[in-house]
């Protein structure tokens, strides 16, 4: 899991609620200065996530958390053994899966208080397994129980090491049209870690709330935007508990529930087009246009919804298993065309721009293609 460390133990601070005075769980809400920042209230006035399956891979849910009533669904298990735990995937005995369904799907509770997320209605299909252990995560029954089970989007915030077989779970999602969101890292527990390197996910990093990269995220090539990730308030495994978290699992969530509002305006939409929607409609930081620490930049929800995105050029298909051709000399990753730079791409705003662009993309795709090639080689 990308969960932040400090001193040995996990940065979290219990801002409980052992009492269910308002004023306590007010408090809460208010601590939640992710919200402000991303205008969440004005992403709500258009969608609040209606009709969209999350699927969260990680160490459970607690299904019982009072700001998570109605939004779990009876997930799966991958787990086994004496301490394999709820066959659902609806209790977490580790707390990192809870934090994260907080962030993606709070419902709050009363009138204005609990944790928030930032697609409440959407659903949260929890699905449990060894995440602490990268090595132990059974990543394609994972994959294929949130196909199954019709997600719109997986949360993956956890990493390690490369691995092929988790690599092609990863396709097969893709190719089930499903936006999968993973995180870039935290510095200090050897950062770069898959499958937030694989070129087909959306890559997140983290900022603070002074808006400045978060100290903890890693950068590089493989970042696509940030999201807070900072001192984030969410709920905890307790029925009224709650934690404080920093990491870039938190700021991959948070970017997960975006998706969702996406998903749940545009239903329509493909997944590569919600990836290219969140990049497009970053607000730019750091070095102009794309860059290593930023990526497009930082997550903007309510533009994600609102603004003119040019369609992405045709690109080809993710394939879900290998192709029975023979292998070139050197091994080609499938083009992800979000990796485009949206800032790049004109926008459609009237018929006659419609127009041109449609005769140029015939004179320019070959280009857009090959530079695509190449910044695929550059990152191998």
């Amino acid at each position: 899991m990308i969960r932040r460390i400090a001193a040995g133990a996990v940065t979290a601070l219990v801002l409980i609620g052992v009492s269910p005075a308002p004023a306590a769980a007010d408090r809460v809400r208010d601590a939640q200065w992710h919200l402000s920042d991303l205008k969440i209230a004005e992403a709500h006035r258009i969608t609040r996530g209606e009709g969209v399956v999350v699927a969260l891979i990680d160490t459970g849910v607690d299904a019982k958390h009072r700001d998570l009533a109605g939004a779990v669904l009876p997930g799966h298990n991958t787990r086994r053994g004496k301490y394999a735990g709820d066959p659902t995937g609806r209790d977490d005995s580790d707390g990192h899966g809870t934090e994260m369904a907080g962030l993606i799907a709070g419902r709050g509770h009363g009138s204005g208080a609990g944790v928030l997320g930032i697609a409440p209605a959407a659903k949260l299909l929890p699905i449990s397994t060894q995440i602490g252990s990268w090595g132990n995560v059974d990543l394609k029954g994972a994959v294929d129980f949130a196909i199954a089970h019709r997600a719109g989007v997986i949360n993956m915030s956890f990493g390690g090491p490369d691995d092929e077989a988790k690599h092609e779970a990863i396709r097969t999602a893709l190719a089930h049209d499903i936006v999968v969101v993973a995180a870039s890292g935290n510095r200090g527990q050897g950062g770069g870690d898959y499958p937030g390197m694989y070129p087909e996910v959306l890559t997140v990093g983290a900022y603070s709330a002074n808006r400045k990269i978060a100290e903890f995220s890693v950068t590089g090539p493989q970042v696509d935007l940030v999201a807070p990730g900072d001192r984030l308030v969410t709920t905890g495994i307790s029925e009224s508990g709650y934690r404080r978290v920093d990491g870039t699992s938190e700021s991959t969530a948070v970017v997960s529930g975006a998706a969702a509002l996406i998903r749940a305006k545009y239903p329509r939409m493909s997944a590569a087009e919600v990836v290219h929607r969140l990049t497009a409609t970053a607000d730019d930081a750091g070095a102009p246009g794309r860059d290593d620490t930023y990526g497009y930049g930082r997550l903007n929800v309510v533009q994600a919804l609102t603004a003119d995105v040019a369609p992405l050029p045709e690109a080809p298909p993710v394939s879900a298993a290998p192709s029975s051709a023979a292998a070139p000399a050197e091994p080609e990753e499938p083009v992800r065309a979000s990796k485009v730079d949206p800032r790049d791409l004109p926008r459609a705003t009237s018929p006659l721009t419609v127009s041109l662009i449609a005769a140029g993309i015939l004179l320019a795709g070959a280009a857009v293609l090959a530079v695509i090639f190449w910044r695929r080689r550059q990152r191998s």
